[in-house]
Protein backbone atom coordinates (compact mmCIF):
# COMPACT_ATOMS: atom_id res chain seq x y z
CA UNK A 1 0.00 0.00 0.00
CA UNK A 2 1.29 3.27 -1.29
CA UNK A 3 1.14 5.82 1.65
CA UNK A 4 3.45 7.79 3.92
CA UNK A 5 3.12 8.42 7.56
CA UNK A 6 4.31 11.58 9.73
CA UNK A 7 3.89 11.49 13.49
CA UNK A 8 4.33 15.26 14.98
CA UNK A 9 5.70 15.12 18.98
CA UNK A 10 2.29 15.52 20.38
CA UNK A 11 2.09 12.11 19.45
CA UNK A 12 -0.89 12.93 16.35
CA UNK A 13 0.31 10.94 13.37
CA UNK A 14 -0.69 11.90 9.85
CA UNK A 15 -1.03 9.35 6.88
CA UNK A 16 -1.23 10.60 3.44
CA UNK A 17 -2.06 8.30 0.51
CA UNK A 18 -0.87 9.76 -2.97
CA UNK A 19 -3.64 10.14 -5.61
CA UNK A 20 -3.42 12.09 -8.81
CA UNK A 21 -6.98 13.25 -8.74
CA UNK A 22 -7.96 16.73 -8.01
CA UNK A 23 -10.75 15.75 -5.90
CA UNK A 24 -9.19 15.40 -2.07
CA UNK A 25 -10.61 13.33 1.01
CA UNK A 26 -9.37 13.93 4.76
CA UNK A 27 -10.72 12.31 7.87
CA UNK A 28 -9.41 12.09 11.42
CA UNK A 29 -10.66 9.16 13.51
CA UNK A 30 -10.23 9.48 17.19
CA UNK A 31 -10.18 6.10 19.34
CA UNK A 32 -12.74 7.03 21.73
CA UNK A 33 -16.43 5.97 21.42
CA UNK A 34 -19.39 4.74 23.22
CA UNK A 35 -18.13 2.30 25.64
CA UNK A 36 -15.58 5.15 26.97
CA UNK A 37 -18.38 6.60 28.59
CA UNK A 38 -18.91 6.76 32.22
CA UNK A 39 -22.27 4.95 33.46
CA UNK A 40 -25.28 6.95 33.38
CA UNK A 41 -23.62 9.10 30.41
CA UNK A 42 -24.86 6.77 27.60
CA UNK A 43 -24.92 8.49 24.04
CA UNK A 44 -22.20 11.30 25.39
CA UNK A 45 -19.61 10.15 22.81
CA UNK A 46 -22.32 10.74 20.03
CA UNK A 47 -23.37 13.91 21.61
CA UNK A 48 -19.74 15.14 21.46
CA UNK A 49 -19.63 14.58 18.14
CA UNK A 50 -22.69 16.47 17.02
CA UNK A 51 -21.74 19.66 19.04
CA UNK A 52 -18.24 19.62 17.26
CA UNK A 53 -20.06 21.57 14.13
CA UNK A 54 -21.68 24.33 16.62
CA UNK A 55 -19.06 26.38 17.77
CA UNK A 56 -15.57 26.94 18.59
CA UNK A 57 -13.70 29.73 19.82
CA UNK A 58 -13.14 31.57 16.78
CA UNK A 59 -16.27 30.11 14.35
CA UNK A 60 -20.12 30.09 15.01
CA UNK A 61 -21.94 27.32 13.50
CA UNK A 62 -22.84 28.68 10.57
CA UNK A 63 -19.38 29.64 9.71
CA UNK A 64 -18.42 25.97 10.51
CA UNK A 65 -20.82 24.60 7.90
CA UNK A 66 -20.33 27.09 5.56
CA UNK A 67 -16.31 26.49 5.71
CA UNK A 68 -16.37 23.46 3.54
CA UNK A 69 -19.45 23.88 1.28
CA UNK A 70 -18.77 27.64 0.19
CA UNK A 71 -16.21 26.19 -2.00
CA UNK A 72 -18.02 22.82 -3.01
CA UNK A 73 -17.08 20.52 -0.26
CA UNK A 74 -18.76 17.98 1.91
CA UNK A 75 -18.15 17.63 5.70
CA UNK A 76 -19.59 14.87 7.90
CA UNK A 77 -18.71 12.79 11.08
CA UNK A 78 -20.22 9.08 12.91
CA UNK A 79 -18.93 7.60 15.97
CA UNK A 80 -19.33 3.58 16.88
CA UNK A 81 -18.43 2.05 20.32
CA UNK A 82 -14.48 2.08 20.01
CA UNK A 83 -14.04 5.72 17.48
CA UNK A 84 -15.18 9.15 16.39
CA UNK A 85 -14.42 10.15 12.69
CA UNK A 86 -14.82 13.59 11.16
CA UNK A 87 -14.44 13.33 7.52
CA UNK A 88 -14.38 15.55 4.07
CA UNK A 89 -14.38 15.67 0.68
CA UNK A 90 -13.28 18.95 -1.41
CA UNK A 91 -11.22 19.90 -4.17
CA UNK A 92 -7.61 19.83 -4.10
CA UNK A 93 -6.47 23.61 -3.28
CA UNK A 94 -8.59 23.45 -0.53
CA UNK A 95 -6.75 20.84 2.16
CA UNK A 96 -5.72 23.72 4.75
CA UNK A 97 -8.85 25.40 4.81
CA UNK A 98 -10.16 21.30 5.84
CA UNK A 99 -7.66 20.71 8.13
CA UNK A 100 -7.80 24.07 9.72
CA UNK A 101 -11.75 23.51 10.51
CA UNK A 102 -10.81 19.75 11.99
CA UNK A 103 -8.31 21.21 14.42
CA UNK A 104 -10.68 24.30 15.43
CA UNK A 105 -13.96 22.21 15.85
CA UNK A 106 -11.69 19.24 17.84
CA UNK A 107 -9.82 20.74 20.16
CA UNK A 108 -11.55 24.37 20.54
CA UNK A 109 -15.42 23.51 20.74
CA UNK A 110 -16.42 25.28 23.48
CA UNK A 111 -20.15 23.97 23.56
CA UNK A 112 -22.76 26.88 24.36
CA UNK A 113 -25.21 25.64 26.55
CA UNK A 114 -28.11 27.18 24.06
CA UNK A 115 -26.54 24.95 21.35
CA UNK A 116 -26.67 21.90 23.69
CA UNK A 117 -30.16 21.87 24.31
CA UNK A 118 -31.11 22.03 20.79
CA UNK A 119 -28.86 19.31 20.08
CA UNK A 120 -30.81 16.98 22.80
CA UNK A 121 -34.17 17.76 21.43
CA UNK A 122 -32.35 16.39 17.90
CA UNK A 123 -30.73 13.70 19.38
CA UNK A 124 -33.94 12.36 21.21
CA UNK A 125 -35.73 12.84 17.96
CA UNK A 126 -33.28 10.63 16.44
CA UNK A 127 -33.82 8.02 19.42
CA UNK A 128 -37.48 8.09 18.63
CA UNK A 129 -36.83 7.32 14.93
CA UNK A 130 -34.86 4.50 15.61
CA UNK A 131 -36.97 3.04 17.88
CA UNK A 132 -39.51 3.12 15.01
CA UNK A 133 -37.53 1.00 12.54
CA UNK A 134 -37.53 -2.33 14.03
CA UNK A 135 -34.40 -3.58 11.84
CA UNK A 136 -32.74 -1.03 13.51
CA UNK A 137 -33.97 -1.13 17.01
CA UNK A 138 -33.46 -5.18 17.76
CA UNK A 139 -29.77 -5.07 16.33
CA UNK A 140 -29.18 -2.59 18.82
CA UNK A 141 -31.04 -4.40 21.76
CA UNK A 142 -29.28 -7.65 20.61
CA UNK A 143 -25.65 -5.58 21.27
CA UNK A 144 -27.34 -5.13 25.11
CA UNK A 145 -28.01 -9.23 25.12
CA UNK A 146 -24.46 -9.72 23.82
CA UNK A 147 -23.13 -7.39 26.61
CA UNK A 148 -25.57 -7.29 29.21
CA UNK A 149 -24.16 -4.79 31.54
CA UNK A 150 -21.15 -3.65 29.85
CA UNK A 151 -20.58 -0.46 28.16
CA UNK A 152 -20.52 -2.04 24.48
CA UNK A 153 -23.84 -3.10 25.22
CA UNK A 154 -24.62 0.49 25.18
CA UNK A 155 -26.79 2.05 22.42
CA UNK A 156 -24.95 4.52 20.76
CA UNK A 157 -27.39 7.42 21.09
CA UNK A 158 -27.98 6.74 24.43
CA UNK A 159 -31.31 6.92 26.11
CA UNK A 160 -33.69 9.83 26.68
CA UNK A 161 -32.70 9.94 30.39
CA UNK A 162 -28.95 10.20 29.50
CA UNK A 163 -28.87 12.49 27.18
CA UNK A 164 -31.17 14.69 29.09
CA UNK A 165 -29.22 14.71 31.90
CA UNK A 166 -25.69 15.90 29.54
CA UNK A 167 -23.73 18.73 30.83
CA UNK A 168 -20.52 20.90 29.90
CA UNK A 169 -18.58 19.13 32.38
CA UNK A 170 -19.30 16.00 31.34
CA UNK A 171 -18.19 16.41 27.99
CA UNK A 172 -14.63 18.23 28.75
CA UNK A 173 -13.66 15.28 31.35
CA UNK A 174 -14.78 13.11 28.52
CA UNK A 175 -12.49 14.94 25.76
CA UNK A 176 -9.60 15.24 28.33
CA UNK A 177 -10.19 11.43 29.12
CA UNK A 178 -10.79 10.20 25.56
CA UNK A 179 -8.97 12.41 23.28
CA UNK A 180 -5.43 11.05 23.33
CA UNK A 181 -3.05 12.51 20.99
CA UNK A 182 -1.16 9.38 20.27
CA UNK A 183 -4.29 7.86 19.45
CA UNK A 184 -5.23 10.37 16.55
CA UNK A 185 -4.87 9.71 13.46
CA UNK A 186 -5.14 12.00 10.22
CA UNK A 187 -5.70 10.82 7.27
CA UNK A 188 -5.18 12.50 3.70
CA UNK A 189 -5.89 11.27 0.73
CA UNK A 190 -5.20 13.43 -2.36
CA UNK A 191 -2.24 15.07 -5.01
CA UNK A 192 -0.10 16.35 -2.63
CA UNK A 193 4.14 15.59 -1.99
CA UNK A 194 4.82 14.61 1.33
CA UNK A 195 6.79 17.95 2.10
CA UNK A 196 3.40 19.77 1.87
CA UNK A 197 1.16 17.47 4.31
CA UNK A 198 4.66 17.76 7.20
CA UNK A 199 3.80 21.25 6.72
CA UNK A 200 0.58 21.90 6.55
CA UNK A 201 0.17 19.37 9.73
CA UNK A 202 2.63 20.93 11.91
CA UNK A 203 1.76 24.62 11.25
CA UNK A 204 -2.15 23.04 12.58
CA UNK A 205 -1.63 20.48 14.66
CA UNK A 206 1.79 20.92 16.00
CA UNK A 207 0.44 23.06 18.93
CA UNK A 208 -2.04 20.94 20.24
CA UNK A 209 -0.33 19.85 23.91
CA UNK A 210 -0.16 15.89 24.22
CA UNK A 211 -3.00 14.40 26.11
CA UNK A 212 -2.10 10.94 26.64
CA UNK A 213 -4.43 9.93 29.87
CA UNK A 214 -4.56 6.24 30.78
CA UNK A 215 -6.89 4.32 29.05
CA UNK A 216 -9.57 2.68 30.81
CA UNK A 217 -11.76 0.28 29.45
CA UNK A 218 -13.66 -2.40 31.12
CA UNK A 219 -13.03 -5.76 30.12
CA UNK A 220 -15.24 -7.94 28.30
CA UNK A 221 -17.22 -10.64 31.17
CA UNK A 222 -18.28 -13.87 30.43
CA UNK A 223 -20.97 -14.61 27.87
CA UNK A 224 -23.91 -16.98 28.22
CA UNK A 225 -26.23 -17.80 25.46
CA UNK A 226 -30.01 -16.42 25.37
CA UNK A 227 -32.65 -16.61 23.58
CA UNK A 228 -35.04 -13.70 24.13
CA UNK A 229 -38.80 -12.61 22.60
CA UNK A 230 -40.69 -10.04 22.57
CA UNK A 231 -44.26 -8.38 21.51
CA UNK A 232 -43.67 -4.93 19.44
CA UNK A 233 -46.33 -2.72 17.43
CA UNK A 234 -45.34 -3.98 14.32
CA UNK A 235 -46.40 -5.69 10.99
CA UNK A 236 -43.83 -8.26 10.86
CA UNK A 237 -41.62 -10.49 12.83
CA UNK A 238 -37.74 -9.52 12.87
CA UNK A 239 -34.96 -11.87 13.99
CA UNK A 240 -31.60 -11.84 15.19
CA UNK A 241 -29.24 -14.75 16.07
CA UNK A 242 -25.37 -14.04 16.77
CA UNK A 243 -22.47 -14.52 19.08
CA UNK A 244 -19.65 -12.40 20.80
CA UNK A 245 -16.65 -13.08 18.20
CA UNK A 246 -13.25 -12.83 17.21
CA UNK A 247 -11.68 -9.18 18.20
CA UNK A 248 -9.45 -7.76 15.19
CA UNK A 249 -6.35 -9.52 16.97
CA UNK A 250 -7.36 -12.54 16.99
CA UNK A 251 -5.44 -15.00 14.28
CA UNK A 252 -8.51 -15.95 12.90
CA UNK A 253 -10.12 -12.74 12.25
CA UNK A 254 -9.16 -12.83 8.74
CA UNK A 255 -10.87 -16.34 8.08
CA UNK A 256 -13.63 -15.40 9.91
CA UNK A 257 -14.44 -12.26 7.51
CA UNK A 258 -14.03 -15.03 4.63
CA UNK A 259 -16.47 -17.29 6.50
CA UNK A 260 -19.05 -14.19 7.21
CA UNK A 261 -19.43 -13.30 3.70
CA UNK A 262 -19.64 -16.68 2.54
CA UNK A 263 -22.98 -17.26 4.75
CA UNK A 264 -24.49 -13.65 4.53
CA UNK A 265 -22.26 -11.16 3.27
CA UNK A 266 -22.78 -7.94 0.53
CA UNK A 267 -24.30 -9.90 -2.43
CA UNK A 268 -27.37 -11.80 -3.69
CA UNK A 269 -25.41 -15.09 -3.57
CA UNK A 270 -24.61 -15.73 -0.25
CA UNK A 271 -25.69 -18.80 1.04
CA UNK A 272 -28.28 -17.25 2.91
CA UNK A 273 -29.77 -15.50 0.72
CA UNK A 274 -29.90 -18.27 -1.90
CA UNK A 275 -31.64 -20.36 0.53
CA UNK A 276 -33.88 -18.15 1.92
CA UNK A 277 -34.57 -15.27 0.06
CA UNK A 278 -34.22 -17.20 -3.44
CA UNK A 279 -35.11 -20.69 -2.85
CA UNK A 280 -38.22 -20.19 -0.59
CA UNK A 281 -39.14 -16.47 -0.93
CA UNK A 282 -39.13 -16.29 2.95
CA UNK A 283 -37.40 -12.74 3.71
CA UNK A 284 -36.79 -9.55 1.22
CA UNK A 285 -33.94 -8.85 3.57
CA UNK A 286 -31.66 -11.41 5.19
CA UNK A 287 -27.54 -11.00 6.12
CA UNK A 288 -25.16 -11.63 8.26
CA UNK A 289 -21.96 -9.25 9.81
CA UNK A 290 -18.81 -9.76 11.66
CA UNK A 291 -17.39 -6.50 13.54
CA UNK A 292 -14.03 -6.98 14.77
CA UNK A 293 -13.23 -4.58 17.76
CA UNK A 294 -9.90 -4.19 19.68
CA UNK A 295 -11.08 -6.82 22.57
CA UNK A 296 -14.17 -8.75 20.89
CA UNK A 297 -16.40 -8.70 18.35
CA UNK A 298 -19.86 -9.02 17.20
CA UNK A 299 -21.60 -12.00 14.67
CA UNK A 300 -24.87 -11.24 13.67
CA UNK A 301 -27.65 -12.64 11.62
CA UNK A 302 -30.94 -10.67 10.66
CA UNK A 303 -34.18 -11.40 8.93
CA UNK A 304 -37.65 -9.72 8.81
CA UNK A 305 -40.21 -11.85 7.43
CA UNK A 306 -44.12 -12.91 7.99
CA UNK A 307 -44.89 -13.91 11.73
CA UNK A 308 -46.22 -17.43 10.54
CA UNK A 309 -42.74 -17.95 8.37
CA UNK A 310 -40.26 -16.87 11.41
CA UNK A 311 -40.44 -20.60 12.83
CA UNK A 312 -39.22 -21.82 9.06
CA UNK A 313 -36.92 -19.05 8.51
CA UNK A 314 -34.98 -19.73 11.46
CA UNK A 315 -34.86 -23.54 10.91
CA UNK A 316 -33.34 -22.67 7.47
CA UNK A 317 -30.63 -20.10 8.84
CA UNK A 318 -29.68 -23.54 11.65
CA UNK A 319 -29.54 -25.34 8.82
CA UNK A 320 -26.95 -23.41 7.06
CA UNK A 321 -24.87 -23.10 10.07
CA UNK A 322 -24.93 -26.72 10.39
CA UNK A 323 -23.50 -27.58 7.14
CA UNK A 324 -20.26 -25.25 7.76
CA UNK A 325 -19.83 -27.08 10.88
CA UNK A 326 -20.23 -30.44 9.63
CA UNK A 327 -19.08 -30.19 5.71
CA UNK A 328 -15.90 -29.01 5.09
CA UNK A 329 -15.58 -26.51 2.13
CA UNK A 330 -14.48 -28.65 -0.85
CA UNK A 331 -11.32 -26.78 -2.87
CA UNK A 332 -13.70 -25.61 -5.63
CA UNK A 333 -16.25 -23.65 -2.73
CA UNK A 334 -13.13 -22.20 -1.15
CA UNK A 335 -12.13 -20.38 -4.29
CA UNK A 336 -14.61 -19.40 -5.16
CA UNK A 337 -15.72 -18.05 -1.68
CA UNK A 338 -11.95 -16.60 -2.00
CA UNK A 339 -12.14 -14.94 -5.35
CA UNK A 340 -15.43 -13.19 -4.50
CA UNK A 341 -13.95 -11.78 -1.30
CA UNK A 342 -10.84 -10.78 -3.06
CA UNK A 343 -12.90 -8.96 -6.01
CA UNK A 344 -15.19 -7.31 -3.65
CA UNK A 345 -12.35 -5.90 -1.39
CA UNK A 346 -10.62 -4.49 -4.75
CA UNK A 347 -13.52 -3.05 -6.02
CA UNK A 348 -14.27 -1.13 -2.78
CA UNK A 349 -10.39 0.63 -3.27
CA UNK A 350 -13.06 2.96 -5.65
CA UNK A 351 -14.92 4.18 -2.61
CA UNK A 352 -11.83 6.74 -1.63
CA UNK A 353 -13.46 7.94 1.07
CA UNK A 354 -13.68 4.80 2.30
CA UNK A 355 -10.42 3.18 1.96
CA UNK A 356 -8.79 6.24 3.24
CA UNK A 357 -11.01 5.89 6.56
CA UNK A 358 -9.78 2.10 6.78
CA UNK A 359 -6.21 2.78 6.18
CA UNK A 360 -6.59 5.04 9.38
CA UNK A 361 -8.26 2.67 11.39
CA UNK A 362 -5.60 -0.01 10.43
CA UNK A 363 -2.88 2.56 11.74
CA UNK A 364 -4.57 3.35 14.63
CA UNK A 365 -5.32 -0.15 15.66
CA UNK A 366 -2.24 -2.27 14.48
CA UNK A 367 0.57 0.65 13.50
CA UNK A 368 0.62 -0.13 10.16
CA UNK A 369 -1.01 -0.71 6.58
CA UNK A 370 -1.45 -3.79 4.95
CA UNK A 371 -1.08 -4.06 1.02
CA UNK A 372 -3.76 -5.18 -0.70
CA UNK A 373 -1.31 -8.21 -1.90
CA UNK A 374 -0.80 -8.88 1.43
CA UNK A 375 -4.94 -8.39 2.52
CA UNK A 376 -5.52 -10.80 -0.51
CA UNK A 377 -1.87 -13.69 0.85
CA UNK A 378 -3.46 -13.32 4.28
CA UNK A 379 -7.10 -14.46 2.62
CA UNK A 380 -5.72 -17.13 0.31
CA UNK A 381 -4.09 -18.82 3.15
CA UNK A 382 -7.35 -19.66 5.00
CA UNK A 383 -7.98 -23.60 4.80
CA UNK A 384 -10.96 -25.31 4.73
CA UNK A 385 -9.91 -26.95 7.79
CA UNK A 386 -10.20 -23.18 9.71
CA UNK A 387 -13.01 -22.72 8.68
CA UNK A 388 -14.85 -25.73 9.74
CA UNK A 389 -12.86 -24.90 13.10
CA UNK A 390 -14.61 -21.35 12.81
CA UNK A 391 -17.63 -22.69 12.15
CA UNK A 392 -17.80 -25.38 14.87
CA UNK A 393 -16.78 -22.42 17.75
CA UNK A 394 -18.69 -19.66 16.33
CA UNK A 395 -21.92 -21.40 15.47
CA UNK A 396 -22.36 -23.74 18.08
CA UNK A 397 -25.98 -24.14 18.91
CA UNK A 398 -25.15 -23.36 22.64
CA UNK A 399 -23.09 -20.20 22.03
CA UNK A 400 -25.47 -18.66 19.95
CA UNK A 401 -28.27 -16.21 21.47
CA UNK A 402 -31.01 -14.86 19.50
CA UNK A 403 -33.73 -11.73 20.11
CA UNK A 404 -36.94 -12.05 18.04
CA UNK A 405 -39.32 -8.99 17.92
CA UNK A 406 -43.07 -10.66 16.58
CA UNK A 407 -45.83 -8.14 15.78
CA UNK A 408 -48.79 -7.79 18.43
Amino acid sequence: MDYQVHQMQNGIRVLHKPSPSNISHTCIIINAGSRDEDPSKDGLAHFIEHLLFKQTEKRNTNQILNRLELVGGDLNAYTTKEYTCIHASFLKPHLERSLDLFEDIIFHSVFPEEEMSKEKEVILDEIASYQDQPDEAINDDFEDLLFEGHPLGRNILGTPTSVQSFTKTDIFNFHKANYRTDEIIIGIFGDYDLKTIIRLSEKIFAGIPANLPERKREKIESYSAKNLVFTKPINQSHCVIGNQSYSMHHKHKTAFLLVNNLLGGTGMSSRLNLEIREKYGIAYTIESNYTPMSDTGIFSIYFGTDSEKTEKAIKLVEKELRKLREQKLGPVQLKQAKDKFIGQIALGEENRMGLLISMSKSLLDYGRVDSLEEIFAKINAVTNSQVLEIANDMFHPQKLSSMIFNPK
